[in-house]
């Protein structure tokens, strides 16, 4: 979509990620008003509501392709429209990882356990995160001249798997837990733990990570290197792939590797991938696999060696947000509620380091905008051997 929303006229990089600014904006807003509603609602009727909230969403993100007038005179309500659709779709799925997370994380008693159950959820998010980059590639097969309005087909998509998922989970039974009511008033306690603050800042630069490698590889591969949108599509779902297959194996070792030692691997491995990626010759092509999924076949695509390394990080941020957030909470207690409700607003960071890494790539370059990937994967760093060792319990 950010590829999309620049062919609506002159676009920035920073302007090309307002889908991602409006998404993730919504995690700031709701937060802790998610944590409110599963303490009334519970988890399932709260998972109806966001359902609900995404579908108007995804709706409106409809309406601002049929409002544009196709000679960028309206351009402005276009983007307004979009953003507004975007923020609203956010605000779901906010509230729908307020609800997952937590009761991965509750029904396996947190720990080892509670890990493992989160990465085994975060399977499944990959696998859609997989199926959704090859059906961009496949219903929009140039990108570089569509249209919002080309993406109708995707939008309703998404629209009818909302619909599915609220029939599905309207008719499971689900055990609610008792919960305690969500007190504003416990966010100074829950801060006050060194481990769970610094936690919280360590999923703001996660952020940046996951969402920036796949989303800069897209428009580096189609724009400086002139790949149609479909064989690129092909490519990065790789990306995902890769979170998937490292999901796997997460979900397989949680309950006898540490969280700690998890993510401590993870980043410096990142590390090492990054700064290849950024070095390595962008002019030393190697194939890199892409499924065609209409045919069933593995294509092989000449890529840059530098985005090799940069995709095969999916690997390593798998296991980092379940960890991160196992590690953060973990001895909260009676702030564990709140905690879970600030952590979601910390997702903000991935608009945050969206719009940094586009200035840096508008003003330097794709390749030096990893730069940005490099310090949060530092940070990460030091939160697993330093900042996660609770202080107090």
């Amino acid at each position: 979509m950010a590829t999309i929303i620049k062919n609506q006229g002159e676009i920035s990089n920073v302007l090309a990620q307002i889908g991602n600014y409006g998404n993730f904006v919504a995690y700031l807003v709701m937060g802790i008003p998610a944590g409110m509603l599963i303490s009334k609602f519970g988890y399932k009727k709260t998972a109806l509501i966001g359902l609900v909230v995404g579908m108007i969403g995804i709706l409106i993100q409809w309406m601002s392709g049929l409002i544009d007038n196709g000679d960028g005179s309206n351009i402005g309500v276009v983007f307004a429209v979009y953003l507004i659709g975007a923020f609203i779709a956010g605000l779901t799925m906010c509230i729908l990882n307020c609800v997952v997370n937590p009761m991965l994380n509750l029904l396996g008693g947190g720990g080892n356990k509670g890990n493992q159950l989160i990465q085994i959820g975060g399977v499944f998010n990959s696998t859609a995160a997989v199926a959704c980059y090859i059906l961009m590639g496949a219903l929009i097969a140039d990108a570089t001249k569509a249209k919002i309005a080309d993406a109708t087909p995707a939008l309703m998509i998404a629209l009818a798997i909302f619909v599915i998922a609220f029939v599905v989970i309207l008719f499971t039974k689900i055990d609610e837990p008792e919960q305690a009511p969500v007190d504003l008033s416990l966010i100074g306690g829950a801060m006050s733990y060194r481990h769970f603050a610094l936690g919280a800042l360590a999923i703001f630069l996660y952020m940046g990570i996951e969402v920036g490698v796949p989303n800069f590889v897209n428009l580096y591969l189609i724009e400086d290197k002139g790949m149609s949108a479909s064989t690129v599509g092909m490519i990065v779902a790789v990306y995902w792939f890769m979170m998937l297959i490292g999901r796997f194996v997460g979900a397989a070792i949680g309950n006898k590797v540490s969280s700690r030692a998890m993510v401590t691997t993870v980043s410096v491995a990142t590390l090492c991938l990054v700064l290849f990626g950024m070095f390595a010759s962008q002019d030393v092509l190697v194939p890199f696999p892409g499924v065609d999924w209409s045919t069933l076949t593995v294509q092989m695509t000449p890529v840059p060696q530098g985005i090799f390394a940069f995709l095969l990080v999916g690997l390593c941020t798998s296991v980092m947000w379940g960890a991160i957030f196992n590690m953060a909470v973990e001895g909260l207690g009676k702030y564990t509620a709140i905690a879970s409700g600030i952590f979601m607003t910390m997702v903000v960071g991935c608009a945050v380091m969206m719009f940094v890494q586009a200035f840096v790539a508008d003003a330097f370059g794709y390749i030096a905008s990893f730069s940005v990937v490099v310090f949060c994967a530092a940070y990460i760093l030091f939160y697993a051997l330093v900042g996660s060792k609770p202080a107090k319990k």
